[in-house]
């Protein structure tokens, strides 16, 4: 009997190691899942497989600018790129013209550029020569939405240095005339158009100009690009040769701008020296007409009053009909430090792109550099004749620079003051001006 119990109890203990080895062989997973007490506390730290994957934060790309007008609208150009891009966002940041370049240079200074930026061709140079600027040559060439043959000729080298292209045109503009309709009836005076010249503008003025200084002809504001340049071209002269040498010194230099000056001497436009005032000066009704470039446009269609009384046209030209409008372009660029450079080509390549700069013309953000997308800039304005800003370019010069062109140019103007005022002759202080402007040159 005790054999037959020891038998029997062997065939059981057989078959329960057998049925042990089958489950553990077939149901891994279900081992994996579950900690057996000996795999204790030490398992149960493990993240189960089936945990789901830690999310990955969103890619910030700031993008710093100078017009808050303009910013209005690029929100919603950036708005629509995060669409398309999830996980990159754009956060876009405004500072005036004058803190634009204050931050940027202490930005540079600490190391935090903003991630892509405006670059200005004033300032190419410094920032591109010592390093700040990120090389976009090699993103350029492995694109196929960005082509540097697709902008207008001139622009894409303003910011390219020694063969390599640190920022891509965002826009051009060139300078043209705007006036007061109310005012030009009132006073029985015909709108300009192309066939004003210096002599049509000067006897404009005189009319619209009120003894009472209530009003006056034309707003001459102590300014550049948006004022004596473009009568220094029209009469024959220039600013800095091709040699990089002043051209203050030229007489056709020196009769350009003091025909510009004449107009305050004359008292026909009043002395203003800040650039904001002068667009004031137009919207209060203070000035019958002015110079004023493309870029101004979403803030002049945004205010009532410019769209109910003015419009613009070509501007004059010289006596013998020569003819000339600032032509100056914005570029795109990213920061050297940028920690995300990838996603900030991201964002820069479709701004630069046909799609992107349609976009950007379509909204009237500026007139879009990429060739055969300015119509639809045109059609964002169709209450003005801003169809004339086009026009100009087959006659455009190309803003002035050299390395360090702020350096001269913020000079130029504490120098010229005095002429502009009527306290000193013009030749006197354009001499000056040719003096201080080369040395400036020469230690670039």
């Amino acid at each position: 009997m005790k054999k037959i119990i020891c038998l029997v109890l062997s065939v059981l203990m057989m078959v329960g190691l057998l049925g042990a080895c089958s489950k553990s062989g077939t149901d891994v997973t279900t081992a994996e899942a579950v900690p057996t007490e000996e795999a204790g506390a030490e398992a149960t730290k493990k993240p189960a497989a089936t945990e789901a994957p830690v999310a990955v934060e969103d890619v910030t790309i700031t993008y710093a600018c100078w017009d808050s007008n303009q910013a209005t609208l690029l929100r919603t150009v950036a708005d629509e790129f995060e669409a398309a891009n999830p996980g990159i966002k754009i956060e876009i940041q405004v500072n005036g013209w004058a803190d634009y370049w204050t931050m940027l240079e202490a930005a540079a200074t600490g190391g935090s550029l903003p991630d892509t930026f405006w670059m200005h061709s004033n300032n190419i140079y410094y920032y591109a020569s010592n390093d700040q600027l990120l090389d976009l040559t090699s993103y350029i060439d492995s694109s196929e939405a960005v082509d540097l043959a697709n902008y207008p000729e001139g622009l894409d080298q303003i910011y390219n240095l020694d063969g390599k292209q640190y920022a891509i045109p965002k826009d051009y503009d060139t300078i043209a005339l705007w006036y007061n309709k109310t005012m030009f009836d009132a006073a029985g005076v015909s709108y300009p158009d192309e066939t004003w010249t210096w002599d049509t503008l000067y006897d404009a003025a005189k009319k619209l100009t009120k003894d009472d200084g209530s009003q006056y002809g034309f707003c001459a504001g102590l300014h550049n690009q948006e004022g004596y340049y473009n009568f220094v071209y029209q009469n024959g002269g220039s600013i800095i040769t091709s040699d990089k040498k002043s051209a203050y010194a030229d007489p056709k230099t020196i009769e350009g701008i003091d025909f510009y000056f004449s107009l305050v001497r004359d008292g026909l436009s009043p002395a203003i020296y800040d650039d904001a005032a002068r667009a004031e000066a137009i919207a209060n009704g203070l000035c019958a007409m002015g110079l004023f470039g493309s870029w101004n446009l979403s803030g002049f269609a945004a205010s009532d009053f410019m769209v109910q009384n003015f419009d613009v046209a070509v501007l004059p030209s010289a006596n013998d009909g020569t003819r000339a409008s600032i032509f100056n372009g914005l570029g795109n660029a990213i920061s050297a430090t940028c920690a995300h450079p990838d996603e900030a080509w991201k964002w820069v390549e479709y701004l630069s792109s046909e799609a992107g700069q349609k976009r950007q013309a379509e909204l009237g953000i500026a007139i879009s550099a990429f060739n055969g997308t300015a119509d639809s800039w045109t059609a964002a304005y169709s209450k003005f004749n801003v169809q004339c800003y086009i026009d100009m370019v087959k006659y455009a010069q190309i803003r002035p620079y050299s390395n360090q062109t702020s350096v001269w140019e913020d000079k130029a103007y504490e120098i010229l003051k005095g002429a502009y005022a009527g306290e000193k002759d013009t030749k006197t202080a354009c001499e000056e001006v040719a003096v201080m402007m080369d040395e400036a040159i020469a230690a670039e």
